[in-house]
């Protein structure tokens, strides 16, 4: 087996830790900036909705449904050319979130719209007696209502971003994915890949805990 020295070993944990870091935080950020929209949607526009439409909300559930069932794997590798147009390389962190987003918000998507029809129907029927707009009903009453949920459902997506960017490493993503396959896996390294596992699972335990932690706060104050 062949292993890199001590200090080797901690540059390599630490920058690619980092990058892991660097991955999840900014996947999360345009995991929700898109998948919130989308869920918010996919509420008010089903068929029972408060503003039913059949064409779009078709359109969006055949995003959010093919967007689920496609094997992340697949979608890293069909994604490359994108990926090379958007960011202008198709290795790399930045690159890696390109990927890892479109994989992520329609997983969210749904966990969105599952927590907004937890929202007592009552409150949502009383905005709209008082004559409250689309906009007060969502501000006012859905996103305040369910934020408990969607704060457990951005933790649950963080620790998929955690999976999806180690996965990343296949096609060269960086972090620890691409450590443990370049250092752990080619190099038979048995202690790196192990060690990338640790600090991985780490990470997962981290943020399911602080994540649990915020859902009952917000919960106790409601």
């Amino acid at each position: 087996m062949r292993s890199v020295n001590w200090d080797r070993f901690q540059d390599l944990m630490i920058n690619a830790t980092l990058e892991t870091l660097y991955m999840v935080a900014l996947a999360a950020i345009f995991t929700v900036a898109i998948g919130l929209p989308v869920g918010v949607l996919l509420f008010l526009t089903r068929k029972e909705g408060i503003i039913p439409n059949r064409t779009l909300s078709v359109v969006l559930n055949c995003v959010v449904n093919i967007g689920r069932a496609l094997p992340f794997v697949i979608l890293l590798i069909a994604m490359i050319p994108v990926t090379r147009l958007i960011v202008g390389t198709a290795l790399g962190s930045t690159a890696a979130v390109v990927p890892i987003t479109l994989g992520a918000f329609p997983f969210f998507s749904r966990i969105v719209e599952n927590a907004l029809d937890e929202v007592d129907r009552g409150r949502i029927e009383a905005v709209i007696s008082m004559g409250g707009s689309h906009w007060h009903i969502v501000s006012r009453v859905l996103l305040p209502e369910a934020l408990p949920a969607l704060v457990a459902g951005i933790t649950l997506t963080t620790v998929m971003l955690i999976g999806f960017s180690a996965m990343a490493g296949v096609v060269g993503g960086g972090g620890l994915g691409d450590l443990a396959i370049r250092y752990g896996y080619q190099r038979f390294d048995n202690t790196l890949m192990a060690a990338t596992v640790i600090v991985l699972l780490l990470l997962v335990l981290l943020v399911q805990k602080s994540g649990d932690r915020l859902v009952r706060s917000l919960a106790y104050r409601r």
